[in-house]
């Protein structure tokens, strides 16, 4: 069984920042892409950003330039450093893990953490 624990979310005033993490543990065999979606109020999830295992990185044109994903293979985690936070990047904050599990690729997704922004 695999287990996404997320961390980091909160209220923030606008232009402030704040730092999601996320922790893969449980039984695979690799982790391949990582990446953070969110879905805010009445609206369907959406891309954020995502980290092959390599490193290539995607972003939503929503926010490059404010956020910045990471990933720390050793640990099995993936970071966003949320920075200029404007009140439209309010919503419910999910990690997702693609990986390698008993020769099947299967997707994972964390429970979600809170951003709220204020003007």
């Amino acid at each position: 069984q695999v287990q996404l624990v997320e961390s980091g979310g909160g209220l923030v005033q606008a232009g402030g920042s704040l730092r999601l993490s996320c922790a893969a543990s449980g039984s695979f065999f690799r982790i391949n892409a990582m990446g953070w979606y969110r879905q805010a109020l009445g609206k369907q999830r959406e891309l954020v950003a995502s980290i092959t295992s390599g490193g290539s990185k995607n972003y939503a044109d929503s926010v490059k330039g404010r956020f910045a994903i990471s990933r720390d293979n050793a640990k099995n985690t993936v970071s966003l450093q949320m920075n200029s936070l404007k009140p439209e990047d309010t919503a419910v904050y999910y990690c997702n893990v693609n990986m390698e599990q008993y020769r099947l690729v299967r997707n994972y997704w964390g429970q979600g953490t809170q951003v709220t922004v204020s003007s």
